[in-house]
């Protein structure tokens, strides 16, 4: 058994800017708005020292949330811990820009699923694709202003309606930022699915994923609570990822026995993945 989780996702709020068409947050009613300052923290106290890599994101857009300075200087009190967000590229004149360079971030990853206007506006993440750009630039030069080590990452997700657009994306971001990517497109959890995937699951081998009331859920991907392990405001980190029913849902999914888990029964994720040499957990 795998002791402890090597990257942990905490979801500080479940607000967002965008409505892609890809996604069920615009369907989420659960809450709080924003995670109570004490419970983020205890996470992240309950896990220091580990060299965890810090996700303070999950279905949401990470600086919706004015505390992200805060939480990320918070997070890299610990000179083991490694932070990542990944952003629309959302950004508005309220979001300090300079401060959470300076918090000390490591990656941000923005998606910008078009190179042109036509193709960006059937993502539905909305706005001006200029804007995205420019917004972009923008953190590449505050970046490079305070000397920051933070890499940079532009991606795109790849779907029907941008593929023709993928080699002259990747080519005109790699001239501004450190990585220019087109990445997997996978189908959330119950959207439209009948019928699950029988393989296993890697998604779960280290990853742990806290939703901003404070419950902890098997997948990041979890927008209805359908697959809840436990709650960090009963229990610590380490009880929640050592316990019965984490183990007993890791268990099932090692052996591809998606269909015994609610949120699970409804997934096709990985169903490309080379399973050939899987050791599971």
């Amino acid at each position: 058994m795998i002791l402890f989780p090597s990257i942990i996702q905490i979801e500080t709020t479940v607000l967002c800017n965008s409505a892609c068409t890809f996604c069920p947050q615009n369907e989420m009613t659960r809450g709080p708005k924003f995670m109570e300052e004490w419970v983020w923290k205890k996470i992240i106290d309950e896990s220091r020292g580990k060299g965890i890599l810090y996700r303070p994101f999950m279905i949401n857009e990470p600086f919706v949330d004015p505390r992200m300075p805060e939480i990320i200087s918070y997070i890299k009190l610990d000179s083991t811990a490694t932070v990542e967000l990944n952003s629309n590229a959302h950004m508005t004149a309220k979001t300090d820009v300079p401060g959470i360079v300076a918090s000390g971030v490591d990656l941000v990853r923005f998606s910008i699923d078009g190179l042109t206007q036509e193709t960006y506006d059937q993502s539905g993440r909305g706005g001006s694709l200029q804007r995205m750009v420019d917004n972009v630039l923008k953190f590449v030069e505050e970046r490079n202003k305070q000397g920051s080590d933070c890499y940079i990452e532009v991606r795109m997700i790849d779907m029907d309606f941008n593929r023709h657009e993928h080699q002259d994306f990747v080519k005109f971001w790699k001239k501004h930022v450190d990585e220019s990517i087109v990445t997997t497109y996978y189908d959330w959890p119950w959207t439209g699915q009948t019928t699950f995937e029988p393989k296993p699951c890697p998604k779960v081998q280290h990853e742990m994923f806290f939703m901003s009331d404070g419950q902890a859920t098997l997948c990041c991907w979890d927008a209805h609570e359908r697959g809840i392990v436990g709650d960090v405001k009963e229990n610590k980190v380490e009880e929640i990822w050592q316990g019965a029913i984490m183990q007993k849902y890791k268990k099932w999914l090692n052996h591809g026995e998606r269909g015994k888990i609610e949120l699970c029964s409804r997934c096709t994720a990985y169903h490309d993945y080379d399973f050939s040499e899987w050791s599971g957990y």
